[in-house]
This record gives structure tokens, C-alpha cells and sequence, in this order.
């Protein structure tokens, strides 16, 4: 038996699950969980994984590592059916893997380097996820992640591109730089946008580089002027917005204000007319009266978002917000209901506009596809994944489009 890595959140987790295969090698019959802390139901769910993997596999050895198991190691302790517990920079170590100890969570917020794992493949993906930082120093009141990832530290641009250039070496068409706040990125002077032009000039075989959720107000001018000026960057971006009122903006402590992110996506727009934004919007955030979650509402059409990613508000243990006055729940995921019903709209009336056109398709698994604005396709046939094919537009689900 190999080592299993069950993967949970987001791309940056993703891409550490390849290079904890490596770290755990000869760890035969191990289950790895690779956990996610952002919303209680994260947690819940790989609780429920894990139970449900011992139930099934009662010989197997059950590791559980991630952002929830580095916030809060205890919560997997009391768990009979967890044999070891990682934490964050332990899971790529693999002199922990070899330790006795049932728990290894050493203390994040002291981690001052970024590792820079080599992997050859991201499993299950046609496109390739290259971390390119870690950790945040922002500190919003709704947010655990600092806490499972530390303090914001970047990887040297020579790492970032010889990852890059070993993924576009065996065959990834598509790369995709992540990390927790990649905006932040400045790894001695050199800024998230120089990093990106340098990346395209230096490993030509990349046909396209797509950036994971940034946050707009760290947007540097060099990074808005790749997006003016180099066609291999993908016109698709996902804001990290969280709300749409100024006062619950404050109160989440976040930096932009509404006006900001509606200049930032007009600006955006008239550099690169064809692209287009996805969002993270929490709903039913404390305090939060129907008033202000109607300016959250409203921010779909003002900024033109196509892409949603609506959470409603779950209180992490140990947050500011976990203090305040909270939503009824009820009412935060009737919000979420109404938000993602905008989003839905939002998206039928981008894809009503693509129906004739013809756009080049990385074709993927199961006979789907991306567009550039990472917009799903449903191919008319098969074809090879990481293939890149043109493809005409005759209809659409809703959800996806579907090639004539």
C-alpha cells in the first residue's frame, strides 16, 4: 500500500499534497488528510472523512495535517480514530514523518523561510499549481488562516521558476501561481508583477499563467501592466472582496473600501476588456443588517462579477468576529441563497454573450474544458487532457458552456 493524500481547500494545499507524497515516501498503508480551517464546515468534513476512512480501512494509518490541524491540533487529538497529528511545516518534512511523536504542530507564527518543494505533477489536475508564498500579515477579524499558515513569506523568483520550468517541461500547458495572500508576494524588492513577466519570459513553454484569489488594494503596477500587455496571462481574476458595505468592511478589517473595489475592476477592465472577475462574499457577517448585505448584492453588477464563491458566516474559535453580535444562521444562509441566485443571473448572462464565438479550450477530464476566463466547456468529443483545441460556442447549461 502507497500513502493516500485526501486533499481539502484550496490550491495551495493542493499542490503541498504532492510534496507531502514525497516527504512521507515509505510510509505504506498511511492515509494522509490535508486539512482546511477557513469555515467550521471545512473541519466538520474532514472530521467525518476521517471516521468514515477508518470505518473502511481499519489497518490503515490515519495522519492528519493542514491548516485545521496546525489552529487546532487538539481537535484531531480527542479523535480515536487519528494515529498523528502534523502541523503545517512539519506534513514536508520528512524527518517528521519519521518521528514517534503521535503529535508534531511546531509554533508557525516563528517561521521565517518558505519551502520550496520540487514536485513533477499535481494528481487528478491538467493544470499545474506553483506556490509562490505563504502565511498573511493581515489579520481580519472573520479569519483563522494566519494561524495555520503564520506570517506572510515569499519564495525566492529562481524557485518559482524552476518549478515552473520542471511542471512546463513535463507537459502542463497551464500554471497556476497560489499561496495564501499572493499579492503580498515581495521576495527582496521583487514584486508579484515582476515575478509573473520574468516567469513568461523565462519559461516560454508556459501557454498560460493564471493567478489564484489576490487581494486588489496590494495590486502592484507592474502586475496591472502583464495583464495589459502579455496575452499569456489569463483574463480572469478572483477577488478576495468578502463584502460590499463599508461599515462591515471595517468591521472585518479589511483594507479596500466598496469604491475601491469597483475602481479597481473598472480600471482592470479597461486595460484588459475581455476579462473577467470572480469574487469571495461572506454573508451574515456579524452586524450585518439587510441594508448592508444589499450593497453586497448590489457589488455583483457594480464590479461585473461572473464568478462567486459565497460563504455564509461561520465563526472560527479564537476570532474577533467569533465576539461580536452574530446573524441568526438561518439568516445568514438565506443571504447566501439570495447572493449566490445574483451570481447565478450574473453568470447566464456571460455565457448567454459567448454562445457563437469561438474560443481556444485546455481540454480536460471527462470531456470538459476551460475557457481563457476559466469559464467550463463541455466538449462535443473526447480529447486528450492538456490539449489545446479551438472550439465553437452553441450553447449553454447555466452553468457551462457547451462547444456545437
Amino acid at each position: 500500500m502507497s500513502v493516500d493524500v485526501v486533499t481539502f481547500g484550496c490550491r495551495l494545499n493542493a499542490y503541498e499534497s504532492e510534496a507531502i507524497r514525497h516527504a512521507a515516501a515509505g510510509q505504506a498503508g498511511t492515509v494522509v488528510f490535508n486539512t482546511c480551517a477557513v469555515t467550521g464546515e471545512a473541519v466538520r468534513q474532514a472530521r467525518q472523512a476521517i471516521r468514515r476512512t477508518r470505518r473502511e480501512q481499519p489497518d490503515a494509518r490515519i495522519v492528519v495535517t493542514g491548516c485545521a490541524a496546525q489552529a487546532s491540533p487538539a481537535t484531531f487529538a480527542r479523535m480515536p480514530e487519528v494515529d498523528r497529528i502534523l502541523g503545517n511545516s512539519e506534513k514536508l518534512d520528512s524527518a517528521a514523518w519519521s518521528s514517534p511523536n503521535r503529535i508534531a504542530v511546531g509554533e508557525i507564527m516563528t517561521a521565517r523561510e518558505i519551502a520550496a518543494p520540487q514536485v513533477d505533477s499535481i494528481e487528478g489536475h491538467t493544470r499545474a499549481f506553483v506556490q509562490v508564498q505563504n502565511g498573511c500579515d493581515h489579520r481580519c477579524t472573520f479569519c483563522i488562516i494566519p494561524y495555520g499558515r503564520g506570517n506572510s513569506r515569499s519564495l525566492a523568483p529562481a524557485d518559482v521558476i524552476a518549478q515552473a520550468r520542471r511542471l512546463a517541461g513535463n507537459g502542463y500547458r497551464e500554471i497556476v501561481l497560489t499561496g495564501v495572500d499572493i499579492t503580498s508576494y515581495d521576495a527582496d524588492g521583487v514584486r508579484l508583477g515582476a515575478l509573473v513577466k520574468r516567469l513568461l519570459r523565462e519559461v516560454p513553454d508556459i501557454l498560460r499563467l493564471r493567478l489564484s484569489s489576490i487581494d486588489s488594494v496590494e495590486a502592484d503596477d507592474d502586475l496591472l501592466d502583464a495583464f495589459a500587455n502579455e496575452p499569456r496571462l489569463m483574463p480572469h481574476l478572483h477577488l478576495s472582496l468578502q463584502a460590499g458595505d463599508d461599515i462591515i468592511l471595517k468591521r472585518m478589517k479589511r483594507r479596500h473600501s466598496r469604491a475601491d473595489a469597483i475602481a479597481f475592476t473598472q480600471k482592470v477592465r479597461a486595460l484588459r476588456p475581455d476579462v473577467v472577475f470572480g469574487a469571495d462574499i461572506i454573508a451574515g457577517f456579524p452586524t450585518e443588517t439587510e441594508a448592508m448585505f444589499a450593497r453586497s448584492l448590489d457589488l455583483v453588477e457594480e464590479c461585473g462579477l461572473t464568478h462567486l464563491h459565497v460563504f455564509p458566516f461561520s465563526a472560527r474559535p479564537g476570532t474577533p468576529a467569533a465576539r461580536m453580535p452574530q446573524v441568526a444562521a438561518e439568516v445568514a444562509k438565506d443571504r447566501a441563497r439570495r447572493l449566490r441566485e445574483r451570481g447565478d443571473a450574473a453568470l447566464r448572462r456571460h455565457l448567454d454573450r459567448e454562445i457563437g464565438a469561438t474560443r481556444q479550450i485546455l481540454a480536460e477530464r471527462g470531456g470538459m474544458g476551460r475557457t481563457a476566463q476559466f469559464i467550463p466547456v463541455k466538449l462535443a468529443a473526447p480529447c486528450s487532457p492538456g490539449a489545446m483545441i479551438d472550439v465553437t460556442i452553441g450553447g449553454h447549461d447555466g452553468r457551462r458552456l457547451l462547444a456545437a
